[in-house]
């Protein structure tokens, strides 16, 4: 399966053990198809794989899984969750919404934020409390946009991503759901415009700030 960030990694360390492994397939789709497009030099051949990842993971609601590890994964450990292949195939419109040659528009990192942000932060959350709880997905859109910036080799998109980031508040999660919490904490101090860009993603300093959160809730 495609690997995590550090800043990942240390969220998914704070996952109780039952739910981590869920957690980790789910958050290494989002990887996957990120990858898909990180690793493309041609936008239709990047669509293609897209369109090939949307597919399976429909499937995944109706048939075995393929010999893919990642699938399979998803299968055995976040179907149980009550999250569906379908839901998770939504990701995939998210990752085609930047295959435009154009400036990305407002429209565009809305798509993307909710397709990707959104419904990532939303299905995390139902395996973490195991209930549908929408209140930490505004987090995932801001998380998902300070990604896409820190990424993006654009400067007029990755600063109007940071712009588009910066119009969420701070989101207030109960403990069950920090690790996310910790995520969107990364968002707000990536975000902050009295900060450099980019901190390296495991430094000291990233690590003590989802610390403090997860001992917090700030």
């Amino acid at each position: 399966m495609t690997e995590l960030d550090p800043d990942r990694v240390l969220a998914l360390s704070y996952v109780p053990a039952a739910k981590r492994p869920a957690l980790s397939a789910l958050w290494a789709l989002d990887a996957a198809l990120g990858a898909v497009l990180a690793n493309g030099r041609e936008p239709m051949i990047s669509r293609i794989k897209l369109a090939w990842w949307r597919d399976s993971l429909e499937r995944l609601d109706g048939a075995r899984p393929p010999g893919e590890p990642l699938l399979q994964a998803l299968a055995e450990h976040v179907l149980p969750f009550g999250v569906t292949g379908a839901e998770m195939s939504e990701m995939e419109e998210a990752w085609s919404t930047l295959l435009s040659d154009a400036p990305l528009g407002p429209a565009d990192l809305f798509v993307y934020a909710e397709k990707r942000g959104r419904l990532l932060f939303a299905l995390s959350a139902r395996i973490l409390s195991e209930r549908r709880d929408e209140a930490v997905s505004a987090g995932g859109e801001a998380w998902a946009l300070i990604d896409l910036a820190r990424h993006c080799g654009n400067t007029v998109d990755a600063d109007s991503a940071v712009d588009a980031a910066r119009r969420f508040a701070p989101v207030k999660v109960p403990p069950r759901l920090r690790p996310l919490g910790m995520l969107d904490a990364l968002a707000r101090r990536d975000g902050d415009a009295r900060r450099p860009r980019w901190e390296a993603r495991g430094s000291p300093g990233r690590m003590w700030r989802m610390l403090r959160h997860r001992l917090t809730g700030k």
